[in-house]
């Protein structure tokens, strides 16, 4: 058993999750739990080829994302894992890139949240642009109340904190939970990113943050709301949040490829 599962939410698309799966590439082989959630064609354990232990959950109807990761986050601590990282069907690791976290993590134990740079490309792996968030933490805490500060399928989390924080909050589901979570962990806990890319991240025109952008935005905006004081940031990064809402997404990621390179 391996100190760290990996959490691999799967929706139809068996192809995504077995090229994913394919590209990891450690040292120590890490634990992956696949949460099926209510794919139409239930998965077929057999056609997952992996070295090391694989756990499955099966949902009965599609819950959404966040259902399924806090069904892992369950597994996790039930089972005693020290960490807990996440992948998204269709992304690619590169090499060692759990390994290098671990390792980072291990010789920093006050850290209990890393991310990673990441490469973001199409569906068909086109490059688009790289998202390389900031990496030391009093920045990312002042930037959370931007946007999220961490690409969500690279983070690694120390299981121990979810005593403190619980799961991914319900009330935002299938649109920013992720953000939500984070912005928790952040407030109480010392988190970074590894300034390294170390995984391609596909940013399709079916993902939740594509379909559901607007919703994503009013949520964030929701959550600033939650987190809100009076001061400059807040303020500005809820005005910003509204101004973002009149853009479309294919010119965000216009702008985007032409600013990060």
């Amino acid at each position: 058993m391996s100190n760290i599962i990996i959490l691999l939410p799967h929706y139809n698309n068996v192809s995504g999750l077995q090229r994913t799966i394919g590209s990891i590439n450690e040292e120590s082989t890490p634990d992956i739990l696949i949460i099926d959630d209510g794919s139409i064609e239930r998965l077929d354990k057999s056609s997952i080829k992996y070295t090391g232990n694989v756990f499955f959950r099966f949902l009965k109807t599609n819950s959404g994302i966040g259902t399924a990761l806090n069904i892992g986050l369950d597994f996790a601590v039930s089972q005693k894992y020290e960490y807990i990282g996440r992948l998204d069907c269709g992304d690619i690791c590169h090499a060692n890139k759990f390994t290098k976290q671990l390792n980072y993590l291990s010789n920093n134990k006050d850290i209990k949240l890393l991310g990673s740079w990441a490469r973001i490309v199409d569906d068909k792996g086109v490059f688009k642009y790289n998202l390389k968030h900031p990496v030391d933490y009093e920045t990312i805490k002042r930037k959370m109340y931007q946007n999220s500060m961490f690409v969500h399928p690279t983070v690694i989390i120390r299981t121990e904190i979810l005593s403190t924080t619980g799961n991914y909050p319900f009330k935002y589901r299938r649109a920013a939970q992720d953000y939500a979570f984070f912005f928790k962990i952040t407030r109480q806990f010392k988190s970074e990113n590894y300034p390294e890319i170390l995984l391609d991240y596909v940013m399709s025109n079916d993902s939740i943050s594509y379909k559901n952008r607007k919703l994503q935005v009013y949520h964030r905006i929701r959550i600033l709301i939650d987190n809100f004081y009076f001061g400059f940031t807040p303020i500005y990064s809820i005005i910003r949040n509204l101004i973002l809402l009149t853009i479309p997404v294919k010119i965000l990621t216009f702008i985007k490829s032409k600013i990060y390179r």
